[in-house]
């Protein structure tokens, strides 16, 4: 595998552990993680901080549980790495729990994340907040 797998698989690793500074340890300082439109952080997060305090601490503060979990990762060679996965939690406010597929698109470039791109079905995620 390549070295942008191993970062990618790395990352996830990572938040499996509870571990946010293994997470964001392969972020470019320009990094731009993109949560899709429909998603409840929905927009576009450029750095690190910007990451962590936009979607990473509104997760944790949120839901109970949440895990991203990558079910497969597909090496695209060319430093984009696919992963398809599912998220799962329950939503705090409504104690309602979900289990939702995604796929994620990561771009790695000189060994470091320069792109996230999130796909997921957001109807069923914020039925679990409804």
């Amino acid at each position: 595998m390549s070295e942008a797998h191993d970062i990618v698989k790395a990352h996830y690793a990572a938040a499996e552990r509870g571990d946010l500074d293994g997470m964001v340890e392969k972020f470019a300082d320009t990094v731009a993680w993109t949560e899709m439109a429909g998603f409840p952080y929905a927009g576009t997060y450029v750095g690190t901080d910007a990451i962590k305090a936009g979607v990473f601490g509104r997760l944790v503060a949120d839901w109970k549980g949440f895990r991203a979990a990558p079910d497969e990762l597909i090496d695209g060679g060319d430093g984009t790495v696919v992963a398809l996965g599912h998220y799962e939690g329950t939503y705090r406010a409504t104690g309602k729990g979900m289990r939702v597929r995604f796929v994620h698109v990561w771009r790695v470039q000189d060994g470091l994340i320069t792109g996230f791109e999130q796909f997921t079905d957001t109807h069923l995620l914020r039925e679990a907040m409804a």
